[in-house]
């Protein structure tokens, strides 16, 4: 391309100052020569261009597709720990439904034992959303909504999830901690452990812990619109 540029640049110049031509002449070969440039210059760069187009859409292709496998290893994730919480739920609700008298059922206590001392978190898969946003390319996705919604998941959504996660575990926490410091054994294979349940700290705590439900609605919002995103990567390469 640049040795046409020079090309026609020489013939301008060698044309100008040829005293043989005529002003009109050089005029009219000057014109004719600057659209000549002008139109090659103006090709070229719209082949650039579209080069460049074409190579930009093959990375935020090969960026979404693999975003869809990592959205469905979150919402698989995910369903697990919707379960998870749910059986949380289920044994402190199981305390707090328990009379002052009367005593928590051991075969209760051994099948809810898990969910009583684990803490479920979300860990995403975000690592390839981080790389493209850092790099700038985030913009270079051309189906605004689904831009939107990619931001929006990882920015809003799951930024909230993780808050209201970290409220709920940290109740939790206070509770294990509280288990830890007070559990006593009375003999080789016996603790206190169904006397402990009884106690009104424990009932504090399990108050709370029965509800897990802001927890749950916010894992419902980030999987509806993990699945919308999905659906609209589907829809930009069937």
């Amino acid at each position: 391309m640049e040795d046409e540029v020079v090309k026609h640049t020489k013939k301008i110049y060698k044309t100008w100052f040829n005293k043989e031509f005529s002003v009109w002449h050089k005029i009219s070969e000057f014109l004719v020569e600057i659209l000549i440039i002008f139109f090659a210059v103006s090709i070229s760069i719209w082949f650039h261009n579209r080069s460049e187009h074409a190579h930009e859409q093959a990375e935020v292709k090969a960026f979404l597709m693999g975003l869809r496998s990592d959205l469905n290893d979150d919402i698989s994730e995910m369903q697990n720990d919707k379960i998870s919480l749910m059986e949380q739920g289920k044994i402190f609700s199981y305390i707090t439904s328990l009379k002052i008298k009367e005593p928590p059922s051991k075969d209760t206590l051994n099948k809810y034992r898990h969910a009583l001392f684990v803490t479920t978190s979300l860990n995403p898969n975000d690592g390839r959303f981080e790389g493209f946003k850092s790099s700038g390319k985030i913009g270079t996705i051309e189906n605004k909504e689904l831009q939107n919604d990619i931001m929006d998941l990882y920015q809003e959504e799951i930024v909230s999830l993780h808050a209201s996660t970290n409220g709920y575990n940290s109740w939790k926490i206070n509770f294990l901690n509280y288990v830890i410091e007070n559990q006593k054994r009375l003999t080789d294979s016996t603790s206190n452990f169904k006397e402990l349940i009884k106690d009104d700290k424990v009932y504090d705590f399990s108050t709370v812990l029965s509800h897990p439900t802001e927890v749950l609605a916010r894992y419902d919002t980030c999987i509806q619109l993990m699945q919308k995103i999905i659906g609209k990567i589907d829809q930009e390469y069937k």
